[in-house]
C-alpha cells in the first residue's frame, strides 16, 4: 500500500526548486514567480535562462496501473511553452524521498489533451534519493530522470543530452550502470556518441562528488572545521586534491570547510597540520601585507579554532599521510 503523500502548494515548490539550486552551488534570479516560474540561474561566467513547470509526484492509482508507478498529474496547462534561449524543465517533487524527477518537454510539444500524466517507475526515485541521479525507461525512446536536489544544476546543464540517452537501448544501459554504482568507470561504457560519452562521465564524477560531500559534512555536523561554522555554507573539500593520483572520495580525506576558508585552504593561506592544528601561511601572509592586501588578516586569524574540529568517528577523521601529502602538494614546508 502506497503511504500518503505531502502535497506542496506552487510557491513551496518554487521554494524547492530555489533551494536545489542553491544548493547545486548557483546563484539565482528571479524573473517570474507565477507558475510556470522563470529564472536566471548563474555561476561565475555561465548563465541559463529557465522555465519551470512543476508538480507533486504521488501514486498513479488504479487496480489497471503497475503498483510501482508514480506520476506528476498536469493541471492549468493546455500545452508547454518553449522559446529559444530558454531551458524548459518539466518536473515533479516526491517528498517522501526528497527527490525530483525531470521530463523531456520535446516529448511532449503539442496539445496535452484532457487531464494528461507523465510517469516514472519508484524504484528510479528510491535509487535517485540512494546515490543522487536515476533513469527511468518510459518506452518510445523517452526516459524520465529522478535526482536529489544537488544533483539540479548539473540536469540542468546536460537537460538535452540526458534525454537523448532514451534513443539507445545501449546508451541508457550506461546511464543506468553509472547511478547504480558511480564508483563503475565510466570509459569501459559502451556509449554510441560523443556528447553521451561526456554525460556518462560527467554524471559519474558528479555522483562521486555528491556521495563524498554527503559524508563529510555528515561527519562534521555541517560545520567547518576551521572555525565551527554552519548556516548551510559549508562544503567538502579534498586534503589530497581530487586531480591527484592517490587522491580518494573517502571522509579521512576530506575537511568540511565554510566558503572563506575552503578559498583560503585552496589558496594556501590557512591549512591543518598533521597534529590537527591549525596554521596560517606566515610567508603569504606577509607577501599580502607588503603588497597592501593584507585588510582583514587579524580578523582572519581571531576567527580560526587553535586546532580542527574533529569527527565523532575516528575513522573519518583526517588520516596523517593525507595530510602530509596535501600539504606537501600545495607547497607548505615546516
Amino acid at each position: 500500500m502506497s503511504q500518503p503523500s505531502t502535497r506542496l502548494t506552487k510557491l513551496q515548490l518554487l521554494e524547492t526548486v530555489i533551494d536545489a539550486i542553491r544548493d547545486s552551488g548557483w546563484s539565482v534570479l528571479f524573473i517570474s514567480d507565477q507558475h510556470p516560474f522563470e529564472l536566471q540561474i548563474y555561476r561565475d561566467a555561465e548563465s541559463l535562462r529557465l522555465r519551470i513547470y512543476i508538480w507533486n509526484i504521488t501514486h498513479g492509482g488504479g487496480a489497471a496501473r503497475p503498483a510501482d508507478e508514480y506520476r506528476i498529474q498536469i493541471t492549468g496547462v493546455a500545452q508547454f511553452e518553449q522559446t529559444s534561449g530558454v531551458k524548459t524543465l518539466i518536473l515533479g517533487w516526491w517528498a517522501a524521498g526528497g527527490v525530483f524527477a525531470g521530463y523531456d518537454v520535446r516529448k511532449h510539444s503539442g496539445s496535452l489533451g484532457f487531464s494528461p500524466s507523465l510517469q516514472i517507475r519508484r524504484g528510479a526515485l528510491e535509487l535517485a534519493a540512494q546515490t543522487g541521479f536515476a533513469p527511468s525507461d518510459k518506452g518510445n525512446q523517452e526516459i524520465a530522470i529522478a535526482f536529489r536536489p544537488d544533483f539540479f544544476a548539473q540536469y540542468v546543464r546536460d537537460l538535452e543530452t540526458l534525454h537523448d540517452f532514451g534513443q539507445s537501448t545501449e546508451d541508457f544501459a550506461a546511464l543506468e550502470a553509472v547511478a547504480q554504482e558511480p564508483e563503475v568507470n565510466a570509459a569501459e561504457l559502451p556509449v554510441t556518441t560523443q556528447a553521451r560519452r561526456v554525460a556518462v562521465s560527467t554524471v559519474s564524477r558528479k555522483l562521486r562528488d555528491a556521495r563524498f560531500r554527503k559524508k563529510v559534512l555528515t561527519a562534521y555536523g555541517h560545520r567547518c572545521a576551521f572555525c565551527g561554522m554552519a548556516l548551510n555554507l559549508t562544503d567538502a573539500a579534498h586534503i589530497v586534491p581530487v586531480n591527484h593520483e592517490r587522491s580518494v572520495d573517502e571522509t579521512f580525506n576530506g575537511l568540511a570547510l565554510c566558503a572563506l576558508h575552503h578559498r583560503a585552504y585552496d589558496q594556501g593561506l590557512v591549512t591543518v597540520w598533521d597534529d590537527y592544528s591549525v596554521r596560517v601561511n606566515e610567508v603569504e601572509a606577509a607577501r599580502l601585507v607588503a603588497a597592501a592586501r593584507g585588510a582583514g588578516l587579524g580578523e582572519f586569524r581571531q576567527g580560526l579554532n587553535s586546532s580542527i574540529l574533529l569527527p565523532s568517528v575516528v575513522a573519518d577523521r583526517p588520516h596523517q599521510e593525507y595530510v602530509i601529502l596535501g600539504n606537501a602538494v600545495r607547497g607548505w614546508t615546516v
